[in-house]
């Protein structure tokens, strides 16, 4: 057989003379990307993104069908050729409309699969969906209870009638785990590298079972006498029950994490001593320390910060609120504190809120709820002084207001009125405006913020101080959402990983296709009220700390969960589409204009059909007709409106299509997909074997794949089998025929 030499990438190899360009570069381990070629089927050369450059040659060659020749040399990353794939890429993702991640997932800060566990809660599968929970959730029974749910927000149902209930799915996942043997993530060979982390809230206890799993010894210290944060002393009993956030934590400790409690950074133990006996430090202090109002007599006796009041009321000795209180704020914790302080006995319970109901940043579930218990809410009212009598409060001036026009948070800006005030008699006052980080400990031994926190790199979490971290609510902007603060976590953890193995980390944003809400028609499809779980009645709790929320039921979960859009690509980890998308910086919007498919679904028992994600690579067309030799599919309408479809756009059941699966194979992107279900009765897999054919006297082993007992691919698998220089073709009817 002929050979040729040619040098690729600067590297001097040998080819077969009439084998490609491609051929040779993956013979050699070399990548080229490419949309539309396989080995099953015949060259199309339609995606353009396989081009690559030839020293003497004035145009870019087409790898896939290009021959190399003696003496031939390749660049397949020069200039030129990363230009052109930019823009082959950018015309197809143009082109392209479907959402590579679901927005519940986008919106989610730790970067949750809410659309997998939702899923498989759907299908009965609720061991796989608390796995898949716990990869980003260490703490998933306590989050799912007390979690604003940003990913219900996001969630696309919400257009239909009502978001996935997420929230709940996640922690009737983590509850049922709980009751059994619950799940231990296995951990790493020892690494023998040490790392510290300063807090045992639900940042501190994220890092430390991300690091301990990758085989590093985490020791946790905390100030209090329990880990857990500001979920065990700042969310009430009967929000999320300590005995379930004790289980949780008991998990995070069998892994081998060790704990040490009562110990106050800046007292007990310092940075220095940390850094000695440590290879890293991870500070997650969070925020203890509530935010003052900056009124005229909030020192008074009987006024409260609302982390300070919720944190008495945990560890068993609530301060004296007497039966009128006042509690100032709009957000959860003011919710946490005007239900506690119902439960506590007080009479008349207020919450004073500057702006209007529509504006609360509190969920609204605990606004509906505290009113069903009893709490009076004055809007559109601001705490001017608080007054005292005996050295005690007695009440309240508040500032009546109007709202204004919207100010840097969206929200119209509350405006006092002249001159109109009221009078509210009280016997305490909750601060709950906010909580911010006791930088006492602190300010001597990293640099703050000028809001006094902790000053943290936001892509690395490094402080100015090497091998020192910093993550969750005592960092940058301040307090947020827990889960905001496990999503840190698991990001830090991963750096803290790279910088004890003496490597960095690439932060570049990687491209993803996002599908534009605005064209989404989801008029289709059919109305289903949201299942929410059962709460005790508001007469009964209000009177105890019992746990509110009941849960839900299996069937409830199964049901619930099988609302989902699944707006997510179930290709997302093997698409090819997107991998070459993300190996460049490429701006698809720059060619934005009319989608040329409409988004349409076509359905059988196993094939899922969705135009709309298809690039026409003509791979699904050409398998069916040169390897299957059926054409249940082919390309229908001319130059931009061109689409995949079977005959007269006839659904797939009405077609030759035995369902092989192939096209689902080879589809580069997610436009064939095989359908989700667990009633399956036809396994769309392509099974492997290696085999051995006689060529000339040699033994040439062919790795072959098949469908449905026919061969799909002869792949050389030694030396005898690459050199032996038959084609694809003789090579697929060789082994058919042995």
């Amino acid at each position: 057989m002929d050979m040729v030499k040619l040098t690729i990438n600067g590297k001097e190899i040998t080819a077969p003379a009439d084998s490609t360009i491609l051929e040779a570069a993956r013979a050699n381990g070399i990548y080229i990307p490419t949309l539309c070629y396989d080995e099953a089927v015949e060259i199309y050369g339609a995606c353009g993104v396989c081009v690559v450059e030839a020293q003497g040659v004035p145009k870019l060659l087409r790898s896939c069908s290009a021959k190399v020749a003696e003496g031939m040399v390749i660049d397949t990353e020069s200039e030129r050729v990363v230009k052109s794939r930019k823009i082959a890429m950018e015309l197809l993702m143009s082109a392209h409309d479907g959402d590579c991640v679901a927005p519940c997932q986008l919106a989610c800060p730790a970067g949750t699969d809410c659309q997998g566990y939702v899923g498989l809660i759907a299908n009965g599968q609720f061991d796989d969906a608390l796995k898949l929970i716990k990869d980003r959730i260490p703490l998933p029974a306590s989050i799912g209870r007390v979690c604003p749910h940003p990913c219900e927000t996001a969630c696309r149902r919400g257009k239909v009638e009502e978001p996935i209930n997420i929230a709940q799915l996640k922690f009737f996942a983590a509850d049922l785990d709980l009751k059994g043997d619950s799940y231990l993530p296995e951990c790493a060979a020892p690494t023998g590298k040490k790392v510290a982390i300063v807090g045992g809230g639900p940042a501190g206890l994220s890092a430390a079972l991300y690091l301990r799993t990758m085989g590093h010894e985490v020791t946790v210290f905390d100030m209090m006498d329990k880990m857990g944060g500001m979920l065990r002393y700042g969310i009430p009993q009967y929000r999320l029950p300590k005995e379930i956030l004790d289980s949780e934590i008991a998990i995070i400790e069998k892994t081998g994490v060790r704990f040490v409690n009562n110990v106050k950074f800046g007292k007990d133990i310092t940075l220095d001593m940390l850094k000695s006996v440590n290879d890293a430090v991870i500070l997650a202090p969070g925020a203890w320390k509530s935010s003052p109002m900056r009124v005229k007599g909030e020192d008074t006796k009987g006024v409260y910060g609302g982390i300070d009041f919720l944190r008495s009321v945990i560890q068993g000795n609530p301060v004296d609120i007497g039966e009128k209180v006042a509690v100032c704020g709009g957000g959860n914790t003011a919710m946490d504190a005007c239900r506690t302080a119902v439960r506590l006995g007080a009479k008349e319970v207020y919450v004073i809120y500057r702006r209007t109901k529509n504006e609360m940043p509190a969920e609204e579930i605990e606004i509906k709820e505290s009113e069903e218990e009893g709490v009076i809410y004055k809007f559109l009212t601001n705490p001017v002084e608080i007054h005292s009598e005996d050295g005690k409060v007695c009440g309240m001036t508040l500032q009546l207001m109007e709202l204004g026009e919207p100010d840097a948070s969206g929200r119209r800006k509350p405006v006092a009125i002249e001159g109109k005030t009221e009078y509210l008699p009280l016997d305490s006052v909750i601060m709950a405006i906010g909580q911010k980080l006791d930088s006492n400990d602190f300010d001597s031994v990293v640099d703050l913020t000028d809001r006094g926190t902790i000053l943290a790199d936001e892509d690395t979490f490094s402080t100015n101080v090497d091998g020192v971290f910093a993550i969750g609510d005592a960092t940058n902007k301040g307090a947020s959402i827990a889960i905001a603060a496990i999503g840190e976590a698991d990001r830090c953890a991963e750096v803290v990983d790279a910088y004890l193995n003496g490597k960095t980390l690439d932060f570049t944003p990687k491209y993803i296709s996002k599908r534009d809400d605005e064209r989404i028609d989801l008029s289709s499809k059919p109305h289903e009220a949201r299942i929410n779980a059962k709460v005790l009645d508001a007469q009964v709790r209000k009177n105890n700390f019992d746990e509110v929320s009941m849960g839900l039921a299996v069937e409830e979960a199964k049901k619930e969960a099988q609302r989902c859009l699944e707006c997510g690509c179930r290709e997302y980890f093997k698409c090819r589409l997107l991998s070459v998308a993300q190996r460049y910086d490429i701006n698809p919007e720059r060619f934005a204009g009319e989608m040329p498919q409409k988004y349409t679904r076509d359905d059988n028992a196993f094939i899922e059909r969705n135009t709309a994600k298809c690039i026409l690579c003509g791979l699904c067309v050409r398998s069916c007709k040169e390897v299957m030799d059926i054409s249940a599919i082919g390309l229908l309408g001319r130059g931009f409106k061109t689409s995949v479809s079977p005959a007269f756009a006839l659904p797939l059941d009405q077609t030759k299509c035995t369902n092989c699966g192939l096209c689902v194979n080879l589809c580069p992107t997610g436009a064939l997909t095989e359908k989700s279900s667990l009633d399956k009765q036809v396994p769309l897999k392509e099974t492997y074997s290696i085999e051995k054919i006689d060529v000339d006297g040699k033994e040439c082993e062919l790795l072959v794949s098949r469908y449905n007992g026919k061969v799909l691919r002869a792949v050389p698998n030694n030396d005898n089998a690459r050199n032996c220089g038959l084609s694809r073709d003789v090579l697929i009817a060789a082994v058919e025929k042995d």
